[in-house]
């Protein structure tokens, strides 16, 4: 999710130079947009629901494997008995064909699961990629909507990094700044949270007896 944010703080430094050329020093808003990305409840909702795919995509993973060890463990059977010199030729001949069958089947799946995990890679990658910059794309209506009802004309991102990961703002009071108050409105429309009914402890008493 860093190339959303990334992208957004960029533009916001741009504006920051603009503001300065305008003379509009005063005028200047800081947010912090990693705090507000990371803590906003949507965040975590879709980090929640990328672990749970990843979860299903590993069990799913895990069931080709078993199926394939299995199918590995068939075809060395069957090639043992091709040349198991016990058997006629005959059926020495039959288990041939079978564990050559057995060999194809093994490589089709094997290409099978490596198509999968390169597959859930792209997915899980694509999927945390629109995620991000959709929940940028909210912060960022909120940010301009205060920016502007409190007369800001430039608000800068405190917590953006150059290509090197150097702090692209070295030095800030945070006298103006937006993180808290943008926080607190995006995550008002987080939906209640449930209470777990907490499970009865047994009695001390009971257990002793």
């Amino acid at each position: 999710m860093n190339k959303a944010l990334l992208r957004f703080s960029f533009s916001l430094l741009i504006l920051a130079i603009m503001g300065l050329s305008a003379g509009a020093e005063e005028r200047f808003a800081t947010i912090n947009l990693r705090k507000v990305f990371d803590k906003y409840w949507k965040t975590k909702q879709a980090e929640a629901l990328l672990q749970d795919r990843a979860e299903d995509m590993e069990k799913e993973h895990k069931n080709m494997l078993n199926d394939y060890k299995k199918a590995r463990d068939d075809y060395q059977d069957f090639q043992s008995a091709s040349t198991d010199q016990a058997l006629s030729a005959v059926e020495r001949e039959q288990r041939k064909k079978l564990s050559d069958t057995k060999l194809k089947h093994l490589k089709d799946a094997e290409e099978t699961i490596v198509q999968y995990q390169k597959q859930c890679r792209s997915t899980l990658e694509d999927q945390k990629r629109l995620t991000a910059e959709k929940i940028v794309a909210e912060i960022r209506i909120v940010v301009t909507a205060k920016a502007q009802a409190t007369g800001y004309v430039v608000v800068v991102d405190t917590s953006a990094e150059s290509a090197n990961r150097a702090p692209i703002v070295l030095f800030s009071t945070n006298e103006k700044d937006l993180t808290d108050a943008v926080l607190s409105q995006l995550n008002s429309t987080a939906p209640a949270e449930t209470s777990k009914p907490q499970r009865a402890e047994p009695d001390s008493k009971a257990s002793a007896k």
